[in-house]
């Protein structure tokens, strides 16, 4: 089924919580909603459901208006963050709790029921499981039997909140590998919401990201990695670090930088912004350079660098801690920095420029552990 998405808004109370979205989906296609917190995804893939309605905008699938149909009328397959299984049901029980509770004139047959059950229950590898109840099963598994209560209505679209946002992340690895393979079995259109970029890379035909209720950018892994369409993209993908850059012909410059790698940009003359991750800096050693190295730390694999620049402020820098220069890279020491990859923004004339709110070196530290 195709989805068409236009001037879609909502707001809750004095906030915009969609502020005019527009997005296709194709038959058969799977989708990542791609955002923090507060983004909007979930309300929109809410609306998609007939959970929640919009205040403008226009929602079809198929070419057919969905706004106009209740919620059971959509035949939406929903898979829950939490599962939202029946504990008092068995495995198999909550697989056929949406084809059971039809209305009779639309109810399959007993038989036809279980039949279906089975199927399904092979299909996810879970036939051992029937009989047990939500309560003796892992997370995992638990996932695997909401994803089969949602596929046994034979749904037009597979819509999924977080599905594996409750799973610790070796779990999460190999479900979303088997959801792939789920996905494309079925040739349903799938779109399902995520804040785990990994995830949505990995699953995902193409990505949306999202960020206080626009879209910033669809596209795919590659492209939105390595040229994020606005600030909010880079930093959302880890640009953490901003550095003042001028312009000159579409070349960028600036103290202390070594700007070589970067391709010219079609902007004008002046002063912009260089977004950056702390991974495609390289601290070189030079004693007439204006940097200088503030903070070392180590995680084993990595040095985390703080440097600061008397004029500019702090920038981090990820290294391999057996690189060539690593041993020279010590507290004190003055260094040029290598820009190896980054995205260049104009300057925004009529505000201050937006900073990153990078994580500090310690808390950095302890999240790569």
């Amino acid at each position: 089924m195709s989805i068409e998405i236009s001037a879609m808004t909502k707001r809750f109370g004095k906030t915009d919580v969609l502020r005019g979205i527009d997005l296709a989906v194709q038959k058969g296609e799977l989708v990542a909603l791609l955002g923090p917190s507060g983004s909007g995804k979930t309300t929109l893939l809410k609306i998609i459901a007939g959970l929640e309605w919009p205040d403008a905008g226009r929602l079809a699938v198929d070419d057919q208006d969905w706004l106009q149909l209740a919620a059971q009328d959509r035949r939406i397959g929903f898979v829950f963050q939490h599962y939202a299984l029946f504990p008092h049901m068995t495995v198999r029980d909550n697989i056929a709790f949406g084809l059971s509770v039809r209305p009779r004139a639309e109810r399959p047959g007993k038989s036809v029921i279980a039949a279906k059950v089975d199927e399904l229950l092979h299909f996810l590898q879970i036939a051992h499981l029937a009989d047990r109840y939500p309560g003796q099963l892992s997370g995992g598994q638990r996932q695997r039997v909401a994803l089969g209560r949602a596929l046994a209505i034979e749904p037009k679209v597979l819509l999924l909140d977080e599905p594996f946002g409750a799973l610790d992340a070796a779990i999460r690895r190999d479900l979303r590998r088997w959801l792939r393979g789920v996905h494309d079995a079925t040739g349903s259109t799938t779109i399902f919401v995520t804040h785990d970029q990994e995830e949505a890379f990995e699953l995902a035909d193409r990505v949306v990201v999202m960020g206080a209720g626009r879209i910033e950018q669809i596209g795919h892994a590659d492209a939105i990695h390595d040229h994020p369409a606005t600030p909010f993209v880079a930093q959302f993908m880890g640009a953490t670090v901003e550095l003042p850059v001028t312009l000159h012909s579409g070349r960028a410059d600036g103290a202390g930088l070594d700007l070589s790698a970067l391709t010219r940009r079609a902007l004008p003359d002046g002063p912009a912004r260089l977004l950056v991750r702390p991974q495609d800096i390289t601290p070189v050693p030079d004693a007439d350079a204006p940097w200088r190295i503030t903070t070392r730390m180590s995680n084993g694999a990595h040095l985390r660098l703080v440097l600061n620049h008397p004029e500019q402020g702090e920038a981090e820098a990820d290294v391999p801690r057996r690189a060539v220069q690593a041993a020279a890279l010590v507290e004190g020491a003055p260094v040029r920095l290598k820009i190896e990859a980054g995205t260049i923004f104009p300057q925004d004339r009529s505000a201050p420029p937006a900073t990153a709110t990078p994580k500090s070196p310690q808390a950095r530290l302890e999240s790569s552990r």
